[in-house]
């Protein structure tokens, strides 16, 4: 077996597969091991090789675990394992060893630790001693296939964990896919070296997916599966809006602009608040762009979904004002428990309310605060009441202390 042209072809593939050297060395040396155990090795036995790439040598080892004698199952115990393994192992055995569970004694697996200074005088009890083995070079057909099927289990093994430590780092991000297919109301996207899944929940209200259509989706995240990496798409998520704005406007890469908060109904509307890092910024205008150009290919790529952009201010009364925009707004007043009163007048009251109070929803919802719109009126009428009842409270309260 030539084994230079073997390890050059392995690494061939493990570059096209963006695998690290030093996981492919592993593979070979555990295809070779494999290879030598089905030939030259015993059942039970743990072979260990190292090859030398730029030599093409191979030094192999058996493995051996050192143990006392006191973690060596005895004849009796042995016995009652067979009998009661699994109650055994759960409770009364791991009392009985006081948490140490004691092993069946393989000559091929362990060696006591009196034998084993033999060889090694430093070593110690649980550690592993690696015994010299002969180099052998002549394999026959059934050690050649063992180590074919383990080279290919290996790089798949690890190519799926490649996969998915490059989609773990990309959590948060956007990518574009490629709609492959739909089950049901599941969408698969080719998003490159693995498919991405797009749930119902994730997807937007009213946008039809169809095979061969391209998309932009957030990663939610990525997990770790028997089948291989599974990665979670967003199409619907808060976030995919400021990582659009983000593709289209350079004074945020550049920290000139800060996208302070988003809130989103998916498909239909969203606001964003915005605010610049440097007084010469006009936030809302960059974020518009010349002629609208930025935020209408945000709004392309959402399929036609409404965005607001408003100014942040730390004044709660500007922010909630500005929050409500397009209506225009008289008064915000503050009061307790987190809540603002609104006044604006009637001609925009339905506008600052919005359809189904869309408006004022998505305004709660971006500033964080309970918001409350009234009409100049129905607000003066409100007072007036207010006034009533606190001269109420306070005839009580006298009468009280009476």
């Amino acid at each position: 077996m030539d084994l230079k042209s073997f390890t050059s072809a392995i690494t061939q593939i493990a570059e096209e597969k963006g695998i690290s050297p030093e996981r492919v060395r592993d593979i070979i040396e555990q295809a070779i091991s494999a290879a030598y155990k089905k030939d030259y090795g015993k059942k039970g036995q743990m072979i260990k090789a190292k090859l030398e790439p730029d030599t093409g040598q191979v030094k192999f080892w058996q493995v051996k675990l050192v143990v006392e004698k006191s973690m060596i199952l005895t004849e009796t115990e042995l016995e009652g394992k067979k009998e009661k393994e699994r109650e055994i192992e759960k409770s009364s055995f791991a009392k009985a060893t006081e948490g140490k569970e004691k092993i069946r004694f393989n000559p091929e697996k362990h060696i006591l630790i009196s034998d084993a200074k033999k060889i090694n005088p430093k070593i110690k009890t649980n550690e592993e001693l690696e015994i010299p083995l002969e180099t052998q070079e002549d394999y026959g057909r059934i050690a050649a296939q063992t180590a074919k099927q383990v080279i290919l289990q290996r790089i798949r093994e690890a190519e799926r964990d490649t996969i998915f430590e490059e989609y773990k780092a990309k959590e948060g991000e956007i990518i574009s896919g490629i709609v492959q297919r739909i089950e049901g109301k599941n969408v698969f996207l080719d998003i490159g070296k693995t498919l991405g899944l797009l749930s119902k929940e994730e997807q937007v209200r009213g946008e039809f997916y169809r095979p061969g259509q391209r998309l932009k989706v957030y990663i939610l995240k990525a997990e770790n599966t028997p089948r291989g990496p599974l990665i979670f798409l967003s199409r619907a998520y808060p976030k995919i809006i400021s990582k659009l704005f983000e593709l289209e406007v350079p004074e945020i890469s550049q920290d000139l602009v800060q996208i302070k908060s988003i809130a989103r109904e998916p498909g239909s509307r969203s606001k964003i608040s915005v605010i610049s890092t440097q007084e010469r910024i006009d936030p809302i205008g960059s974020m518009v762009g010349q002629r609208g150009t930025r935020v209408m290919a945000v709004i392309n790529e959402l399929g036609g979904e409404k965005i607001d952009i408003i100014e942040y201010s730390e004044e709660p009364e500007k922010y909630i004002k500005n929050s409500l925009s397009p209506a225009k707004i008289e008064e915000v007043k503050i009061l307790p428990k987190n809540k603002a009163l609104v006044i604006c007048p009637e001609d925009q009251l339905s506008l600052a309310i919005g359809r189904d109070g869309q408006n004022v929803r998505l305004a709660a919802k971006l500033t964080g605060w309970k918001i409350d719109v009234r009409g100049p009126e129905r607000a003066e009428e409100e007072k007036e009441t207010e006034v009533v009842e606190k001269k109420e409270t306070k005839k009580k309260t006298k009468k009280a202390k009476k």
